[in-house]
């Protein structure tokens, strides 16, 4: 009975040992795979930091306001009447004098041809006037004369007293006709004088019909089209002078006092924001050239108005910011390029126990409104593989 409980047991174990170094292996195996997928510790990143410090800076402040030219103007019209053609569009560079827009004024023009018409009737009524005061004149000569002869003969017994007292009375109706004559010559030219002012009237109310620019300049807007109805003091056409402009800012009444006339103010054109470095941003010098005596009732600001230099590119409608000069103050500042931003959100890297970490933070330029405190580390100009939590080394100051 042992023996063959012996021989039967030998197999087992036989087939027990192959199963047992397998597991061996395959556990040492293991072990090794995961003594290798170890992570390693990465190197602290090289970082070049500074601290935040309050210092004095001159104080200044801002206000933001619209381009426009410095002359613009509202074409419209002075007579209600049809439009006939529209002869310029947004764009167009137009001349003092040139017809913008022609308006249907057939009856105009009729009134023109009757009053010149007119005009020429009282000329011809004051020739006639003028003739008529010459015979006048030359008849009152021949009764002077006769009357004297008259009067002489009367003296000598020659003449009876009936005909001195006749050629007397045709003396003084001569004299009222010469008198009459010379009114009549008057009221001729007076009439002469009115149809001439009333043709010039009809020819400048014809001249309406015909609407010309101002002055030299750049059509910005065609509000009427051909067929419309133009009626008087509605506008027509806007055109304004491309070779100036000015920026319209609103100041609070406040800081208004510390504007002066003739001053000069950099003037930053463009969508960017407070401190960024946007490449489309324009920084031009303006000088200040008019400053309200009024304050606005509802803003209680008072408008200002900066004369700008002729620049490439300048167009009406762009908005601008203008910087102001003020009093020196304190303020924490940060190095330039500590801050990082994305559109509108601006952070900075703080450094914490060697570790990098994002904070946002509100800036106006370099300057911080909130976020940090005085004496933090920041990193200056962060590489582009730091994150937040990354480790970093001061590599520079």
């Amino acid at each position: 009975m042992m023996f063959r409980h012996l021989s039967t047991g030998r197999p087992m174990i036989a087939r027990a040992i192959p199963l047992l170094v397998g597991l061996g292996l395959c556990q040492t195996a293991c072990s090794k795979k995961i003594e290798t997928a170890a992570p390693v510790a990465a190197a602290p990143a090289a970082v070049t930091v500074a601290k935040v410090s309050v210092s004095e800076v001159a104080g200044w402040f801002e206000a933001g306001g619209i381009v426009q030219a410095r002359t613009a103007a509202t074409v419209t019209s002075r007579l209600l009447a049809p439009v006939r053609e529209v002869r310029a569009v947004p764009g167009d560079r137009v001349r003092a004098g040139q017809v913008l827009i022609v308006l249907d004024g057939r009856d105009l023009e009729a009134r023109a041809r009757s009053a010149r018409a007119t005009t020429q009737a009282a000329g011809q009524g004051a020739a006639a006037a003028a003739a008529e005061q010459q015979a006048a004149a030359a008849a009152l000569v021949l009764a002077t004369a006769t009357q004297g002869r008259i009067a002489a003969l009367e003296v000598k017994r020659s003449a009876t007293r009936q005909e001195l007292d006749e050629s007397t009375s045709a003396l003084r109706a001569a004299e009222a006709r010469v008198a009459g004559a010379a009114a009549r010559a008057q009221e001729a030219l007076s009439g002469v004088d009115s149809a001439r002012a009333a043709s010039d009237a009809a020819d400048a109310t014809e001249s309406f019909a015909l609407i010309t620019a101002p002055f030299d300049g750049v059509v910005t807007e065609k509000i009427v089209e051909p067929g419309n109805m133009a009626a008087p003091g509605a506008p027509l056409m806007r055109l304004e002078d491309a070779r100036g402009f000015r920026l319209d800012v609103r100041v609070d009444e406040s800081r208004v006092g510390q504007i002066r006339p003739g001053g000069k103010v950099p003037v930053m054109l463009g969508a960017a924001t407070d401190g960024a470095t946007d490449g489309a941003m324009t920084t031009i010098n303006g000088s200040v050239t008019e400053i309200a005596r009024a304050v606005d009732a509802d803003s209680r600001a008072f408008l200002v108005k900066i004369t700008l230099p002729a620049t490439a590119g300048l167009r009406s409608g762009t908005f601008g910011r203008a910087r102001f000069g003020g009093q020196s103050r304190r303020a924490l500042m940060v190095p330039v390029g500590a801050t990082v931003r994305h559109g509108q959100v601006a952070s900075v890297f703080v450094v914490e126990n060697n570790v990098a970490r994002l904070r946002l933070v509100n800036m106006q330029g370099t300057e911080v409104l909130a976020g940090l405190s005085d004496g933090e580390t920041v990193i200056v100009n962060p590489p582009a593989g730091v994150v937040d939590g990354s480790r970093v080394s001061a590599g520079g100051r």
